[in-house]
């Protein structure tokens, strides 16, 4: 297969955040590359929390069935805390912020656990359905040189040796902590690194019998214990991390499984355990944050712009959503839609999540036997950026907000805000939330069916091509679970206002109807196109 000379955008790394962002790109009609080193997907499980709000990306792009039936079930997303896997003192605890029978639903798409090496294979397939031969794995990034222009990077198949040379417009660096995008780039890490240092090994054993009374996601072993199991099924498939002595310079011997086995047997508090050991690995824990995250061409995402404690699981869910905040952003530029200087508001929206992330997880990793994982923290991300227009202006205002609360969910149409969920009922197959209405594009969402907002979007659509679609939550027949629920959330002070949200279901805009005539404007303003 022949490899392109020229493309719009150039994806480097093939992990969740690549294999997302390749994904996102083709939903918007962009021609790109995505090149991996690796010849084939991970084997092993390495990040394996998959959040409320990773899993509503993966619902717009048609995905979340087909994760969730490869995932766990949700009766098993527990955490346990004993000595070993048979403490008859275990304690087990379930999500933070998990909704009770009283409390407002705030997702349609909670979170759940499915390991990476099974996650990755069904991104990847359907990043080919999507891009087919321009996925391209066994492929390497050697070198790029920006000119301001575009860059200029060359490519090397790793099976043959051949090399190639390929000119994009942009290039994301979605290929890790070691990020060779970031390197080429001339982009700095902030934060220290060695919190800890583990080794992680994959391994099968009957333990489902075992744990059959107290099944959980991860398995957190108290003193006298040492390290953590984290479950693959919760039946024969396993991962044992191992702290390992930050102050010891020699490596373990990851070929001894024997030792490696003894060592999971000790943990387990099963002498006699079966062990096969499928697959090591050893790891460092750092905290880190790219000093930005647009350098001239080049973007960054996932690991490549931070390095996350996994103590939360929100490593990969903060990439997915770097993911689907550029994404579109990238389409809209390449599309002559927008001025360059709408992807500077990536990094204003972007890294202020991430960095908080880093203080949670970090403080996580100091605490490890208290903590809960918080599924419904990334829902509440709230962007501050030029991208985001507020009664006063663009939403670059410091207002004292943070960029995530670790509190809770409490929903609301704010600019800058995820725009909230809302059950609805009677609509057709597949739409059951106001999450469901949302996209490919921009979306105009009223209450009721508005003749004159569908005119005038219809209207700016044709002006500008940038694409605008006026949906109703209530059309007759498709209504609100709750009546009201709506108006109460969004608080459109007239009746005929709407919401107007961006590709990413992020709302850019809360309109009065009077303010119809200024919706191009408005577009145009968060768009950077003026």
């Amino acid at each position: 297969m022949s490899v392109p000379s020229k493309v719009s955008v150039l994806l480097v790394g093939g992990g969740p955040v690549g294999l997302t962002m390749s994904a996102l790109l083709s939903g918007h009609g962009v021609d790109h590359l995505l090149v991996e080193a690796r010849p084939r997907t991970s084997g092993h499980p390495k990040a394996r929390g998959v959040s409320a709000r990773s899993m509503e990306i993966f619902r717009r792009t048609g995905l979340e069935d087909r994760i969730r039936e490869a995932g766990l079930p949700a009766s098993q997303v527990f955490f346990y805390r004993g000595r070993d896997l048979v403490d008859p003192d275990f304690v087990r605890t379930g999500l933070a912020h998990g909704p009770l029978e009283d409390e407002q639903e705030h997702t349609p798409s909670p979170g759940l656990i499915c390991s990476q090496d099974v996650l990755e294979p069904i991104l990847l397939r359907h990043a080919r359905d999507l891009a087919g031969p321009r996925v391209r794995f066994g492929m390497r990034l050697l070198s790029l040189a920006d000119d301001g222009h575009g860059v200029t990077a060359a490519v090397e198949d790793t099976a043959t040796g051949d090399g190639h040379s390929v000119r994009a417009d942009w290039v994301v660096g979605c290929d890790g902590a070691s990020s060779t995008v970031r390197t080429g780039a001339g982009i700095a890490m902030e934060g220290p690194t060695g919190l800890g240092r583990y080794l992680s090994v994959r391994f099968e054993a009957p333990l489902g019998e075992v744990v059959a009374d107290r099944a959980s996601a991860s398995y957190f072993l108290t003193v006298p214990g040492r390290g953590g199991f984290m479950a693959v099924d919760n039946d024969r498939h396993w991962i044992y991390q191992y702290p390992l002595d930050p102050e010891a310079e020699q490596q373990p011997d990851l070929s001894d499984h024997a030792h490696l086995a003894r060592l999971i047997r000790t943990a387990a508090g099963i002498p006699d355990l079966d062990v096969t050991v499928r697959s090591t690995m050893t790891w460092r824990m750092d905290a880190r944050l790219a000093a930005a995250y647009r350098g001239s061409r080049v973007l960054l995402a996932g690991d490549a712009a931070h390095a996350i404690p996994p103590s939360g699981g929100h490593g990969m869910n903060t990439g997915i959503g770097d993911a689907d905040n550029l994404a579109w952003k990238l389409a809209a530029v390449v599309a002559g839609h927008a001025g360059e200087a709408l992807l500077d508001s990536y990094g204003d929206e972007r890294r202020p999540v991430a960095r908080q992330v880093l203080d949670i997880s970090t403080d996580n990793a100091r605490n490890r036997t208290a903590y809960r994982i918080d599924d419904e923290l990334l829902l509440t991300a709230d962007y501050r950026s030029t991208a985001v227009v507020t009664g006063t202006g663009t939403g670059t205002e410091a207002d004292g907000r943070a960029a995530l609360d670790p509190t809770g969910l409490h929903p609301e149409c704010a600019p800058g805000r995820r725009a909230p969920h809302v059950r609805l009922v009677g609509g057709p197959p597949g739409v059951t939330s106001t999450l469901d209405l949302v996209g490919p594009g921009f979306t105009l969402l009223t209450g009721t069916d508005s003749p004159a907002w569908r005119q005038e979007a219809d209207a700016v659509s044709a002006a500008t091509g940038v694409p605008v679609a006026a949906r109703a939550l209530d059309t007759g027949a498709q209504r609100e679970a709750v009546p009201g629920q709506w108006a109460r959330l969004c608080g459109t002070a007239e009746e005929d206002g709407a919401v107007l949200v961006r590709p990413d279901g992020h709302v850019a805009w809360v309109a009065p109807g009077s303010a119809r005539p200024a919706l191009a404007t408005t577009l145009r303003r968060i768009l950077s196109a003026e």
